[in-house]
């Protein structure tokens, strides 16, 4: 046997568990996820001749890798939506990104520089890379298949999903915010890149990345149930990897004009929705999105495990291990909180939503990249064990937490689960 033939046989084996997990765990004290975090950790302190996993020396496959993986999730989250975007329909996620997600970056940043005696250039990008939430890794805690009625959504499970997509995408300017105070000042602090930053990165790049997917999302939306010929109209087909089509071209567009694609692809999702909400096109589009999504997170997951076993934590120190659960247990719970103030919420779906910020996959992504644009004042190998434990802690207490939580948040208000 070689290890190629081994290979084969751990990948079959992976694809059925990840088509089979999701079923068995749900509302159980147990994720896909952290079933497939804990088999790459298993499988790699192993006495086997397995490939090494290090995203520091392999720092652009790793930076691709996650991309293709958070794309696909964005563009999953916006074709499940039922809800239209509005002002007040939409309250709750607007207060998530404006109140939220601020001082959730603006304290982790602090605790950073505080704590970890780290500068300033290194903190913020700690701040920015652990900032975007991530509720495909607890799959109770975001929204269910397309549904025709935009009441279908509790208001849990539409904020964090919600969330998720828009602050995958603003989550950029932040990383932007880390590298140009890095190439501005170094190790020290300066305030001379903050007018490029605000104006390009920040105000331009998310335009673009807001008129580009609004654009293709209206023109997909279009060709999938407007044309008379049915042999161009693409909901006539039901083919699902039109959604995988529309997911890389707005990305790339998007990036091609220098716009933040995340954010296109998100867009193009919900405008995709918008031109026919109550399609069953949309049912097939998300199907084929979610299996992409789910096989695809469970390999990376897999090998965040791998990288944890062959000693990826090794730099970890006691004031990483603190921060990183100062994020999850304090942080992001009260700075939900704060911001979901005076919102329809009931005190109960307050705090769930605000506990469950779940950090995953695209925070891996922003530190890859970051790294690959500036070097920072301090270690890579740093970095990535404060962000990967980080992870890793939230996939083991959400993942364990959120089936038992959310199954009781819907006793309480009476609901049944998505799909249930």
């Amino acid at each position: 046997m070689t290890i190629g033939d081994a290979v084969f046989a751990w990948l079959g084996a992976g694809v059925l568990l990840a088509a089979v997990l999701p079923r068995v765990v749900a509302g159980r004290p147990l994720s896909m996820p952290l079933v497939f975090l804990g088999g790459g950790i298993g499988v790699y302190l192993l006495p086997l001749p397995l490939p090494a996993v290090d995203p520091v020396d392999d720092r652009l496959m790793a930076e691709h890798l996650t991309e293709i993986c958070v794309i696909v999730a964005l563009m999953g989250a916006g074709l499940a939506l039922n809800r239209p975007v509005g002002w007040r329909r939409w309250a709750a996620t607007w207060r998530l990104l404006g109140v939220t997600m601020p001082v959730t970056v603006a304290c982790t940043a602090l605790t950073a520089w505080w704590l970890l005696d780290w500068p300033p250039a290194a903190a913020l990008l700690l701040a920015a890379v652990l900032a975007p939430t991530d509720p495909v890794l607890a799959a109770e805690v975001r929204v269910g298949e397309p549904t025709e009625n935009e009441h279908d959504e509790d208001e849990v499970r539409f904020a964090l999903t919600s969330e998720a997509g828009l602050n995958d995408g603003l989550a950029f300017p932040l990383t932007y915010a880390a590298v140009a105070l890095a190439a501005a000042a170094g190790g020290h602090w300066s305030a001379d890149w903050m007018g490029g930053w605000a104006l390009e990165d920040l105000a331009l790049k998310s335009g673009i990345g807001l008129l580009s997917g609004w654009l293709i999302g209206r023109s997909l939306g279009w060709l999938c149930f407007q044309p008379r010929s049915k042999v161009l109209r693409l909901s006539e087909h039901r083919e699902g990897f039109v959604a995988l089509g529309a997911t890389f071209l707005a990305y790339g567009v998007t990036e091609v004009l220098h716009g933040y694609g995340f954010l296109a692809v998100f867009v193009t999702a919900c405008s995709m929705r918008a031109a026919e909400r109550a399609h069953g096109f949309h049912n097939v589009l998300h199907g084929f999105v979610e299996q992409i999504e789910r096989l695809l997170t469970a390999v990376l997951l897999f090998l965040v495990g791998a990288f944890v076993a062959l000693g990826g934590l090794a730099p970890l120190t006691w004031q990483g291990m603190v921060t990183g659960l100062i994020l999850l247990l304090v942080v992001r719970p009260l700075s939900g909180w704060t911001g979901l103030l005076g919102s329809r919420m009931r005190h109960s779906e307050r705090w769930v939503t605000a506990a469950y910020g779940i950090r995953g996959i695209g925070s891996l992504y922003y530190l890859a990249y970051a790294l690959g644009q500036h070097s920072f004042p301090v270690p890579a190998r740093e970095l990535w064990a404060v962000v990967t434990f980080t992870v890793l802690a939230s996939v083991v207490l959400h993942g364990v937490t959120a089936g038992p939580v959310v199954k009781r948040l819907d006793r309480l208000r009476g609901t049944r689960p998505p799909g249930a």
